[in-house]
């Protein structure tokens, strides 16, 4: 029996891997936990592998499985599926292999659930960088993640999370929709769903976790394709839950503006870096956004970054 099941969705990120299981093995509670890794990689499943060889000597019991099916969605839809499984499981935490908790993190998470009696909750995400480039890490995907504690409207990632076991099971599978598994937006759909059904939300940011930020983000190109995914997949949430006229107006509005917007920015604050980048992702983000509304998709999760 485990009261926490720390989940880890994982996919070629071996080394990375070894640095989150090292680090949950510091962690200071008392709390029964078990951790489980569902591996991507059916090929070569490096996952799996590390913590069948780590298994016997975890200060934690140790769980893995591989996932033959590509997608995110896939991958946290197997951790769920067991996780609720597990006996006197009440909730469920969620990390990324890229990151690494802090060593009161966990305790952190449930302090803040049982002050707000929230059934979803968002940590917050510190980000280290191998390469210096101040202009480049203001921006989404490579700045850190962090926000005041207490209740709030909805969460942004599924990468530092905790859920109660009654909050998935009111959902029926799969909680992470197929459908975004190797596009992302996956976790906002999941979140939009669960708001439908009257859950309640909070941050915890003393439920700090840290993240890589491999140097090969930290580039203009990979910036703006980051704009076009988040902009593709939010789009299609929107189809999916809110496909009325009036929500389709606004943000047929909201893509018109950026296009307008975005080259007069360019033309008048392109010489400042930061505003140039600005204005780039802004068109980029709209882009996104427009050619999902012909039905088409950005599978920004094609690509690994990180070891």
């Amino acid at each position: 029996m485990a009261e926490v099941v720390i989940a880890i969705p994982t996919f070629r990120r071996p080394k990375s891997l070894a640095r989150l299981l090292d680090a949950l093995e510091k962690l200071k509670t008392l709390r029964s936990i078990l951790v489980l890794v569902a591996d991507n990689d059916a090929e070569n499943h490096e996952g799996h592998d590390l913590c069948q060889g780590l298994r016997a000597r975890f200060r934690w019991p140790l769980e893995s499985v591989i996932v033959p099916q590509r997608g995110i969605a896939q991958v946290r839809n197997a951790l769920v599926a067991r996780a609720l499984k597990v006996k006197g499981a009440k909730f469920i935490a969620m990390i990324d292999d890229d990151e690494w908790p802090s060593e009161d993190w966990l305790d952190r998470f449930l302090r803040v659930q049982a002050a707000t009696k929230a059934d979803a909750l968002q940590g917050s995400i510190l980000f280290a960088h191998e390469a210096e480039n101040d202009w480049a890490k203001e921006h989404e995907g490579l700045s850190s993640i962090r926000r005041a504690t207490g209740v709030v409207d909805m969460l942004q990632g599924a990468g530092n999370i905790l859920l109660t076991r009654d909050c998935l099971e009111a959902l029926e599978a799969p909680w992470f929709d197929p459908a975004f598994a190797l596009t992302g937006g996956e976790d906002r759909e999941f979140f939009v769903r669960l708001a439908q059904a009257g859950m309640r939300f909070a941050w915890a940011d003393e439920a700090v976790a840290f993240a890589d930020v491999p140097a090969a983000r930290l580039n203009l190109k990979w910036i703006l394709k980051r704009a076009y995914s988040v902009g593709n997949s939010d789009m299609r949430v929107t189809l999916k839950h809110f496909p009325g006229r009036l929500r389709m107006t606004r943000e047929l509005a909201v893509i018109a503006g950026a296009f307008v917007v975005s080259p007069v920015l360019l033309l008048a604050l392109g010489y400042q870096q930061k505003r140039r980048l600005d204005a780039l992702t802004l068109m980029s983000r709209a882009a996104g956004k427009t050619v999902a509304l012909f039905g088409r998709r950005y599978d920004a999760y094609s690509v690994t970054h990180g070891e």
